[in-house]
C-alpha cells in the first residue's frame, strides 16, 4: 500500500513540478519555434508513457499484493500483449523523431539572403570577423595566428584584407534579417549557444561548423559554452545584442578592418617621453611603481594592456565606481592624452624603461597559493608573465600590493562591472574563487615567487 501511494505521489508531484516551476525555456527571441515544438511534443510523449506506466505499476501493487489466498500467475508469452507493446512504442518514437527530423532539415538549410558572418572561440572568450564591402570573408588558418593577428586570417589573401574584427565577446545582430554563423574554435572544444535563440552547435577545432537563424526580438541575451572546455568554462560568456538594422551598422563600423589592424603605426617613444612626465609624477621616473601614492609598477607590463587600461580610465570603464578611489584619481591623469596616438606614444616610451621586479610587500603562505594560481596560470601563463591572446596581463614581477587591491575590487564588483568593461566580468568571476583575504594573500606571495 505504502508503495504504491508513493507511486502515486511521485507521478502527482513530477506533472505538478513541470508546470508549476519558474524554471523553463526563456522566451525565444529567433524563428526557431520548431524547435520549441519538437521539444514540447517530446515532453507530451514522454509524459504520457510516464503517467500511465507508474500509475499502472501503482495498480498492480495493489492489485497483487501479497495475499495468502493469491497465487503467482506465470505468463512468459503473450503475443498480443507483445504486439500492443511494440506498436504503442513504435507510434510514440516515430512521433517524437518526426518532428525532429523536419526541425534539423530545417536547420541545415540556410536562406540564400542570410548574411554571413564568423564566431571564434577560443579559452575563454568569443570574437567575432564579419565580411567587408566584398562581402565575402577571407581565408584563414592556424598557422597565421599571432599576437597580432589572433584571428588567423591569411595576409595574402585579398578578400580578407576588408574584414571587420570585433575583438570583443560582444555581438551585435540585425533584427528580422537572417544570419549565419560559420563556427571556429583554435583551441579546444566549445560551443556557441544562446538559449533565446534556441538554435545551438559545437565548435570543433579543424573545422568550420555553422548555425543559421532569424532575430526577432530585440534585446540584449547571453552566449555561453557549453561544452567543458578547460578550467575557465564557466567564464566564457559574451553578450549578443539584438537592434535595428541602422544601430548594427553603426556599431560594425566602429570596428577597424584587418587592413587597418595591420596599417596601425607604432607609438613614438621620443614623442611619448614628455607626455609620460605626468605619469612619473606617481609611477616613478623609471615606471617602478609608488605604493605610498597607490601608484602601480608600470615597466614591463604589456604595451597592449597598459593602452587598454588607458582607453578604460578615459572611457569611463575604470575610475567611476564610487568606491574606486584611487581609480577616480587616475582617470583625469588619463585624459590628458588627447588620443590613442598619444596614448600609443606614452606606451612606447613605457615599454623603453627598465624593467626591475617590484619589491615583495606582502604576507601571505606562498605553498597554499600554489593551487589558487593553478586558475590564474590557465590564462596568465603558468610562469605569470601574462599571454595577450588570452587577455591576460602580466603578473610576475608587477606591484603584488596593487594585485591584492584589484583582486579585491573584482571580488566586490568595484572593477569589472562596467558594462564597457567587455573582459572585465570573466575577471571577476574567477576573483570570486578567492574565499578570503587570506586566500589571496597567500596567491599573491606565490606569484612573488615565481622565476
Amino acid at each position: 500500500m505504502v508503495l504504491a501511494i508513493a507511486l502515486v505521489l511521485l507521478v502527482v508531484g513530477s506533472v505538478l513540478f513541470h508546470y508549476l516551476s519558474p524554471w523553463y525555456f526563456t522566451p525565444i527571441a529567433s524563428n526557431w519555434g520548431h524547435i520549441d515544438d519538437t521539444v514540447t511534443l517530446t515532453f507530451w510523449v514522454t509524459g504520457f508513457v510516464f503517467v500511465v506506466v507508474n500509475l499502472f505499476m501503482a495498480w498492480c501493487v495493489m492489485r497483487y499484493r501479497h495475499g495468502k489466498v493469491k497465487a503467482a500467475h506465470y505468463e512468459p508469452e503473450n503475443k498480443k500483449l507483445e504486439g500492443w507493446l511494440i506498436g504503442l512504442t513504435t507510434m510514440g518514437v516515430a512521433a517524437m523523431l518526426a518532428p525532429g527530423l523536419v526541425a534539423w532539415a530545417k536547420f541545415l538549410d540556410v536562406p540564400k539572403d542570410a548574411a554571413v558572418f564568423e564566431v571564434v572561440g577560443r579559452q575563454w572568450y568569443f570574437n567575432y570577423r564579419f565580411p567587408g564591402a566584398d562581402g565575402v570573408l577571407g581565408t584563414v588558418d592556424a598557422r597565421f595566428i599571432t599576437d597580432t593577428n589572433p584571428f588567423g586570417i591569411n595576409p595574402d589573401d585579398p578578400k580578407g584584407k576588408d574584414d571587420i574584427l570585433i575583438a570583443s565577446p560582444e555581438l551585435h545582430l540585425p533584427m528580422g534579417k537572417p544570419v549565419k554563423a560559420e563556427l571556429r574554435s583554435i583551441d579546444v572544444l566549445h560551443d556557441f549557444t544562446v538559449p533565446q535563440f534556441r538554435a545551438k552547435m559545437n565548435m570543433v577545432p579543424g573545422l568550420v561548423t555553422y548555425v543559421w537563424y532569424t532575430p526577432t526580438r530585440a534585446g540584449t541575451y547571453d552566449v555561453f559554452c557549453e561544452q567543458l572546455c578547460g578550467i575557465a568554462h564557466y567564464a566564457m560568456r559574451g553578450k549578443v545584442i539584438v537592434e535595428e538594422e541602422s544601430a548594427f551598422n553603426a556599431w560594425l563600423g566602429s570596428y577597424p578592418t584587418f587592413a587597418q589592424t595591420l596599417a596601425q603605426v607604432a607609438g613614438d617613444a621620443a614623442a611619448g617621453e614628455p607626455l609620460y612626465a605626468v605619469c612619473g609624477a606617481c609611477h616613478g621616473a623609471q615606471a617602478e611603481g609608488n605604493p605610498a601614492l597607490n601608484a602601480p609598477k608600470l615597466s614591463g607590463q604589456g604595451d597592449w594592456y597598459l593602452k587598454r587600461q588607458l582607453l578604460h580610465f578615459k572611457s569611463g570603464a575604470r575610475g567611476t565606481h564610487e568606491k574606486d578611489v584611487f581609480g577616480k584619481m587616475m582617470a583625469p591623469m588619463a585624459a590628458t592624452l588627447a588620443d590613442d596616438t598619444a596614448i600609443n606614444n606614452v606606451v612606447a616610451y613605457i615599454k623603453t624603461l627598465p624593467d626591475k621586479p617590484a619589491p615583495a610587500t606582502v604576507k601571505g603562505n606562498a605553498k597554499n597559493g600554489h593551487d589558487s594560481f593553478e586558475n590564474c596560470g590557465a590564462c596568465h601563463g603558468a610562469d605569470g608573465r601574462g599571454i595577450q591572446a588570452m587577455n591576460a596581463p602580466r603578473l610576475k614581477g608587477m606591484s603584488d600590493w596593487y594585485l591584492i587591491t584589484q583582486l579585491n575590487n573584482f571580488k566586490h564588483g568595484i572593477r569589472g562591472a562596467h558594462k564597457k568593461d567587455i573582459y572585465g566580468p570573466q575577471m571577476a568571476s574567477m576573483a570570486a574563487m578567492l574565499t578570503d583575504d587570506r586566500v589571496t594573500a597567500d596567491l599573491v606571495a606565490y606569484i612573488n615567487t615565481i622565476q
